[in-house]
């Protein structure tokens, strides 16, 4: 009687997929080359000017082309060959790193050129991410896209946690040269992705004028299930803004100082990072609208945790357990997204999703910010949970297509 050969594991298939393993070789090494720039870069503004504010223009110089263009970037990712488009990003990302290199060997007294530099990294950016996030499901059969999405996400998660120590350590030991160090990094992303044997043709009808730059919008808000996983990170993390609060627990409420403010910027990586492992074993998943909102309501409670705690190690705990709760979060909605979104639309979906992301995060730091200088860290932080746990709520009500999803790969 003749056996049947055992199926290949999802992760095994994936790991057969040149395409696929390039791209994520790409990302880990774009994330983990942008987290070493973003704290070399803070460090030697502070050096320059001594002023906390210019701080803040480091990411606003980098954010608010993001929010310029992401419009215009995903029609392009829609129009053009997205490997294409993301080999370009990557090849400016470069350039921008050996101009800073240049900038900072000159020891200037004035910043605005840095400022002018990292607008650049912020254009790159705002195009890079769309075309990224649409091109996965190019690379990948589709039953196994959701394995593929924990790999991609975890790898980020992994550059967020070894990124910004690697920085610190080589800006200890070479200082400015580390622009260049990191320069040169980014052009190994750029030569993966045109290592990629794959040519995308993107149909080009109905790709041109304001409408089909704008047809991302209406896509997402004729369909429930993309539009409830959309808009319920970008209230439930608006109304979370923790990220904002750490320096001010670290200091004021726990007093562990700068060490420990170090742990707790890293717990949320080092849970979701744990998290990412089963994730990436896992063959499909039922109920995954279920799953979504018991992850979304753990992190609303994580944060509520986070915001009572007097208790140094259950803070962290707290922290970890909400970058767990986050990683299955993003992990679902990801998936749901862009498996459901036809190919000639995933670029435009995916603008539209990628500043819902980068606003939630910064509006989040904001509002957090504003109440805590009104009423104080803690209650900014309790309000944030209870309103997080109040959108899930909220939510799991309107949106029932979104909450009776099943599996991820239908």
């Amino acid at each position: 009687m003749a056996i049947a050969a055992a199926e290949p594991s999802a992760a095994r298939r994936l790991f057969a997929e040149r395409n696929f393993m390039l791209s994520l070789g790409s990302r880990l090494l774009n994330v983990f080359v942008i987290a070493m720039q973003t704290v070399s870069i803070g460090w030697m503004i502070y050096e320059i000017t001594g002023d906390a504010m210019d701080l803040g223009f480091v990411g606003l110089s980098q954010f608010a082309p993001m929010l310029l263009f992401f419009l215009p970037a995903g029609w392009v990712a829609d129009r053009f060959d997205r490997r294409l488009v993301l080999a370009g990003c990557y090849l400016i990302e470069a350039i921008g790193g050996l101009i800073l290199y240049v900038l900072m060997s000159f020891h200037i007294s004035v910043i605005w050129p840095v400022f002018l530099t990292l607008t650049i990294f912020g254009t790159a950016r705002a195009f890079t991410q769309p075309a990224s996030q649409a091109l996965i499901p190019n690379l990948v059969p589709r039953d196994i896209y959701p394995t593929a999405v924990a790999w991609n996400t975890a790898a980020g998660k992994l550059a967020g946690i070894v990124g910004p120590a690697s920085g610190g350590l080589l800006f200890a030991a070479i200082g400015p040269h580390v622009f260049l160090v990191t320069g040169l990094l980014f052009l190994l992303p750029a030569i993966m992705t045109f290592a990629m044997r794959i040519r995308l043709r993107i149909p080009s009808k109905g790709l041109n004028g304001l409408s089909s730059v704008l047809a991302g919008f209406d896509y997402i808000w004729k369909k429930p299930i993309v539009l409830g996983a959309i808009s319920l990170d970008l209230f439930a993390v608006i109304f979370a803004g923790l990220p904002a609060m750490l320096p001010i627990f670290a200091h004021d409420i726990l007093d562990v100082g700068a060490e420990g403010l170090g742990f707790m910027r890293a717990a949320p990586a080092v849970g979701a990072a744990l998290m990412a492992i089963p994730l990436t074993q896992m063959a499909t998943m039922r109920r995954s609208g279920t799953i979504l909102f018991i992850s979304v309501a753990i992190y609303g409670t994580s944060i509520l945790t986070f915001g009572f705690s007097t208790w140094f190690p259950l803070s962290l705990a707290a922290l970890a357990i909400l970058g767990a709760s986050d990683m299955v979060s993003v992990y679902i909605r990801q998936t749901l997204v862009y498996i459901r979104t036809p190919d000639e639309m995933r670029g435009r979906v995916s603008s539209v999703n990628s500043v819902s992301v980068n606003a939630s995060n910064e509006l989040g730091d904001f509002r957090a910010g504003m109440m805590a200088a009104w009423v104080g860290a803690v209650p900014a932080v309790v309000v944030g949970g209870i309103v997080t746990l109040t959108v899930c709520a909220l939510w799991a009500k309107f949106f029932p297509d979104l909450r009776r999803a099943d599996r991820l790969d239908e």
